[in-house]
């Protein structure tokens, strides 16, 4: 699915280059580009000792918006220097280079900054991160080298040249008969006068926007504060949930069922899904005695292999719906409680999506943490926002309690020692030695026949030797009583401690469902709690959230003052990524996604983005300020000069991210969470973005002293 997701990209950002350079030798030179980086994205990626999987393919589906960038940004402004300046195409090459050499390499700096404190993160996310980092950042740089060799030498060799017809075209227009013309014919012809009004509506509304440039920092702070509201309301999660192509289910039955009643529950758990699901499923495996809440007579589990992704077309027949059917029927179940968890979207990421709760004792004793724990979950029964909360390990067994009388133990010279090692072989069974079976070494056990251990009573028709050979019975110095006790005693960071599973009702995002079993359980007194599993990742996810954004935006501006040796230049860049962050938390919230590692991906990418058109907008207007322009025709210029190439890039990043926004089989929703955010954030960071930016420019560099001498 995503290699032919990364096939649909390219093929779409041919297609949207096509449409604007509307010829196949000019289309060729970014095209170029892609296999070229490509190859060299995997060759690093062997040296540094990646695999192609899924994470660093999704890295190259993004990288091929990003990667003929730079090439287009080259192509187009030869070919407008051409046009304009009817140049050669060496000569409009040479400068051309001039003049976007600088852009370029900006660009490549914040692309790579943005990414690059991605790869120092711990953790499993630390893990997802690095794959995108060191995917995009190989793809970047080898994206700019290819613009500043490459692409130069093809535009000089396969652009065709202007000619000019100077005694007819005196004191007249100069036209130039090119190869790429803007064509009024035909369905280029359409499109470039649509274009052409455009761009003559975006530099009028800029002159406007200029005129009184403070005033418009008004409605950018509503779009800021607008920006905040939805990222404050957006449901936290940490991987959103993927179809495994497999599903199980967990019982388990009151203390003290036997087996063959632990069967029959496991027998109707296979009904059901090789009844009503019959459909989607393959087999199941029904095991009885043994689940992950631990080994007893009373817990089975069942393993459910589904049919192909191919033979389960629509939602109803996903891994998720198909868990949640399970879920609604077997709950239903009165001799056993019955649950189906959510796989794991990563193999060995967890045992099910479920969090893992640990309720630790601070201060009390175990029958007090039980106690709390049981009030624990009572609570989170009755609360709407959560669902199939349970304890993790198995309820309380009867167990036999031995009592020793040490005194009359002693007077019938009985040690302690000759008490336990007769208990243990005759109830527990040891090991003896081995022995050879034809040609296979087999253990020898010794154990208490079955009819002489199956009833308390028999305790008492034991003996156990003394020191002087004496046999002496149990029932002279032990008597039996019976009790409730745990399978297993649990502890966490060396703290008593009962693990609690669960997940958020329909509609509730995981990260909300872990802040709601937590303030439940502050309100139990005498407990603490920690996270474990895949929930603890989500919790050190999230505290690194904010970490990541903020370093990879001073890493930006501290790579652009060093680049252009100037403050005002990196804080006009900055302050369009609120621009760009908005449409991508707008994007997610009509979706119904949640802010998870995929989604926080796509927000860096969109901060590269906006980042990166408006770096294209400000080094013209930087140019033309330095040649002696004023501030606002600077401005103007530099916006109207760089609207083509920022569309352009644009649409074809976009249409490259399409296909993962619009993903559907196995994996969809990794991808939907990138693309969503990516189309939403890279739409308003370019038709917001663009009249912003001069405003930027003006207001900053207004703030600045006096303009340095040309020269």
């Amino acid at each position: 699915e995503v290699v032919k997701t990364l096939i649909e990209a390219i093929v779409l950002v041919v297609i949207v280059m096509f449409v604007f350079l509307q010829s196949w030798r000019v289309t060729l030179i970014p095209v170029i580009a892609v296999p070229v980086v490509l190859l060299g994205t995997f060759c690093i990626l062997r040296l540094l000792g990646y695999t192609i999987n899924t994470l660093t393919l999704f890295a190259m589906v993004l990288s091929i918006g990003l990667l003929v960038d730079d090439a287009i940004v080259v192509v187009e402004n030869t070919e407008r220097l051409m046009r304009d300046e009817h140049l050669s195409p060496l000569d409009a090459t040479v400068r051309s280079m001039k003049e976007v050499t600088g852009a370029l390499i900006g660009i490549a700096t914040v692309l790579s900054a943005v990414f690059l404190p991605m790869a120092f993160f711990s953790g499993s996310t630390g893990v997802i991160y690095r794959q995108f980092s060191v995917t995009i950042i190989a793809s970047m740089l080898l994206s700019v080298l290819v613009a500043l060799t490459i692409s130069p030498a093809m535009c000089a060799s396969l652009l065709r040249g202007t000619r000019l017809r100077g005694a007819r075209l005196r004191g007249a227009r100069l036209r130039g008969a090119r190869e790429h013309g803007a064509s009024h014919r035909g369905p280029f012809g359409w499109f470039n006068r649509g274009l052409e009004r455009v761009a003559r509506g975006y530099q009028g509304g800029v002159a406007r926007m200029l005129r009184g440039p403070l005033r418009w920092l008004v409605p950018y702070a509503a779009i800021v504060g607008a920006m905040g509201w939805l990222v404050l309301r957006l449901p936290t999660g940490f991987l959103p949930t993927e179809d495994q192509g497999y599903s199980f289910a967990i019982w388990t039955l009151p203390a003290g069922a036997v087996l063959p009643r632990t069967a029959r529950v496991g027998e109707a758990v296979e009904d059901h899904f090789l009844g009503a699901e019959q459909a989607s499923v393959v087999m199941v495996a029904t095991i009885s005695g043994s689940s992950s809440s631990g080994v007893g007579e009373n817990t089975g589990v069942a393993y459910v292999d589904l049919k192909d992704w191919d033979q389960r077309p629509g939602e109803a027949s996903t891994a998720e719906a198909i868990t949640r059917r399970a879920n609604a029927m077997l709950s239903a179940m009165r001799d056993a409680k019955v649950f189906a968890p959510t796989p794991p979207p990563i193999d060995g990421l967890g045992s099910s999506l479920d969090f893992d709760f640990q309720l630790q004792a601070a201060g009390i004793d175990r029958a007090t943490l039980a106690r709390a724990r049981d009030e624990l979950l009572a609570a989170a029964s009755k609360d709407p926002r959560l669902a199939g909360v349970r304890r993790a390990d198995l309820p309380e067994t009867p167990q036999l309690h031995i009592d020793i009388d040490p005194a009359k133990a002693l007077a019938h010279g009985v040690a302690p020692s000759d008490i336990a090692s007769t208990l243990a072989a005759a109830w527990g069974g040891v090991y003896v030695n081995d022995f050879v079976d034809r040609g296979r070494v087999k253990r020898v056990l010794v154990q208490g026949d079955a009819p002489f251990r199956s009833k308390p009573d028999d305790l008492d028709a034991w003996y156990v030797r003394g020191a002087s050979g004496a046999m002496t019975p149990f029932s002279a110095f032990a008597t039996t009583q019976w009790t409730f006790g745990a399978e297993s005693l649990s502890r966490f960071n060396g703290l008593a401690a009962y693990d609690i599973q669960g997940t958020g009702a329909p509609g509730v995002s995981s990260g909300e469902a872990m802040d709601e079993i937590a303030n439940l359980a502050r309100t139990i007194p005498g407990t603490t709690s920690s996270w474990s599993g895949l929930a603890y990742q989500e919790q050190l996810a999230s505290g690194q959230t904010l970490a990541l954004y903020a370093i990879s935006i001073l890493v930006i501006f501290l790579c652009l003052a060093a680049l252009y040796e100037s403050w005002s230049v990196p804080f006009s860049v900055l302050l369009v990524i609120p621009l760009g962050i908005v449409g991508a938390v707008l994007a997610a919230t009509l979706r119904g996604l949640d802010n998870d590692v995929y989604f926080r991906v796509a927000l860096l990418t969109t901060i590269g983005l906006s980042s990166k058109n408006a770096i294209l907008i400000v080094e013209f207007a930087e140019a033309a300020y330095h040649r002696g322009a004023s501030l606002v025709d600077a401005a103007v210029t530099g916006a109207r000069l760089r609207l083509r190439p920022i569309l352009m890039t644009s649409l074809a990043f976009v249409a490259g991210v399409i296909p993962l926004a619009l993903s559907t089989g196995p994996g969809a929703h990794s991808r939907v969470s990138i693309g969503t955010g990516i189309v939403g954030g890279t739409v308003t960071g370019t038709t917001i973005a663009v009249f912003f930016v001069p405003v930027f420019f003006v207001v900053v560099r207004r703030r600045v002293r006096a303009r340095p001498l040309p020269g």
